[in-house]
């Protein structure tokens, strides 16, 4: 039975890099997928093109290129990923410089075109998810972009793409379109597009089924996580895979490290809707076969959804924040005061604040004042003030308020640090499916 192995390259936009080349030196892959797309990060690439129409896809899209091109080109591993964000055509053009750069002719660059539809959703009367009208954020909307499905990936693999780079499409979609091309999967075989999209979404977070983000010492050990190993899925023709890493690297890959994957972000395991198809990870089963080595299968699927999921980014509101250390005898009193002085500074000078946090970092700052808890007297506590305004100025005076401590404030005040910023905020909305047309662009070094 045929198999193919694609490695994890990238759980998001700053994730570490020398992970994927290990993958490409030692993993023996055929496919490498960096997945770099948040909901929010392609708002704020959006914001970056619009200042720099050139810009607008992943900052970190060169280093990662520059990184792995060499090997991956000596090497025949094809290379499938979202960095394209707000500017796949952008991305693609500057890849096909990177190649020429590095002495690497006749690399081929497909950019997936398509998921941007803010000018469909400005032109229309839609509503968010929580049925309000769309129209109501006017010039405060950044950007709306549709999740693709795998078949235009599969168009660009089809037409002989070495790198595939798209914008927003669904996370597992990377990882099914090589799949999908691959082993001739029809596009309503329901079960091994259920299967391949688990596969999809257990290697999308990279280093998180290998051990990251799943460590807490003495409960759940996770050696070597300074030089963690991204993860690995060997696939067979009906989707069942092997989840690995390459021998020797850092981390772990076990049934519970797979079990926490496999759960994280997808709301009803027995109905995970996606571009593709409708997964059903309910009947799963793990079972570890090796060292590092996890054998997975029983997913299936149904239909899929007639509407795409689009992802609306907006200008939502402003945040004023400072902060302030104190240490020594008394620091958790003079923090105290602190907290209570700029409380009662932004009441005298009128600061419009729609939300306000005062807050003792390592005290009460994740969970608030807990009753019949008394904590323990700190010898150093840093004090955080956050506020959320509806403009730029009413942000900065609170940032103001917190430095203004270091001489109008308690003794011993140190280390302040302020800043005001925009909040880029995320909502939701549907868009019927014949709405949203995919391209797909060639560039060739």
């Amino acid at each position: 039975m045929k198999r193919i192995r694609i490695g994890g390259g990238a759980g998001y936009s700053g994730d570490r890099i020398e992970p994927a080349v290990e993958l490409a030196e030692k993993g023996d892959i055929d496919y490498l997928v960096f997945e770099c797309l948040a909901e929010r990060t392609i708002a704020l690439a959006q914001r970056a093109r619009l200042a720099d129409p050139e810009a607008g896809y992943d900052p970190l899209l060169e280093e990662r290129m520059r990184a792995v091109l060499p090997l991956c080109a000596a090497k025949g591993i094809r290379i499938v990923t979202n960095m394209g964000a707000a500017n796949p055509l952008a991305g693609a053009a500057r890849i096909r410089e990177i190649a020429r750069s590095l002495n690497l002719p006749g690399i081929r660059v497909a950019a997936v075109l398509g998921d941007d539809v803010t000018d469909i959703l400005r032109r229309g009367s839609y509503l968010d998810d929580g049925g309000l009208p769309l129209d109501r954020l006017g010039e405060r909307l950044l950007s709306a972009n549709a999740y693709l499905g795998a078949q235009p990936l599969v168009d660009a693999l089809a037409q002989g793409a070495d790198i595939v780079i798209t914008g927003r499409a669904a996370d597992p979609a990377l990882v099914l379109a090589p799949l999908i091309h691959e082993f001739g999967w029809a596009m309503d075989d329901w079960q091994r597009l259920g299967q391949g999209t688990l596969v999809g979404h257990l290697l999308e977070c990279a280093g998180q089924i290998t051990g990251g983000y799943f460590a807490d010492p003495g409960y759940k050990d996770v050696p070597g996580l300074a030089r963690l190993g991204f993860p690995i899925g060997e696939v067979d023709e009906d989707g069942n895979v092997v989840i690995s890493k390459v021998a020797g690297s850092g981390g772990r890959v076990s049934a519970a490290t797979c079990k926490e994957q496999m759960l994280y972000e997808i709301h009803d395991p027995a109905a995970y809707l996606t571009p593709d198809v409708v997964a059903d990870f309910s009947h799963v089963s793990m079972e570890e076969i090796g060292l590092d080595q996890v054998r997975i299968s029983g997913a299936t699927g149904h239909p899929r959804p007639p509407t795409l999921k689009v992802s609306v980014g907006y200008v939502d509101s402003y945040i004023g924040e400072g902060q302030m250390s104190y240490a020594g005898p008394g620091a958790l009193a003079r923090a105290k005061l602190a907290l209570a002085i700029v409380e009662e500074r932004l009441k005298l000078t009128g600061v419009q604040a729609s939300e306000m946090r005062y807050e003792l970092l390592g005290v009460n700052a994740m969970h608030g004042n807990q009753p019949g808890i008394t904590p323990a007297e700190p010898y150093e506590v840093r004090i955080r003030v956050a506020g959320r305004t509806d403009s730029m100025r009413e942000a900065v005076r609170i940032a103001n308020e917190v430095e203004s401590l270091y001489t109008c404030g308690p003794a011993a005040g140190g280390g302040a640090t302020k800043s005001a910023r925009d909040v880029v905020a995320v909502l939701s909305t549907l868009l019927p499916r014949e709405a949203v047309a995919a391209t797909v662009h060639m560039e060739e070094s």
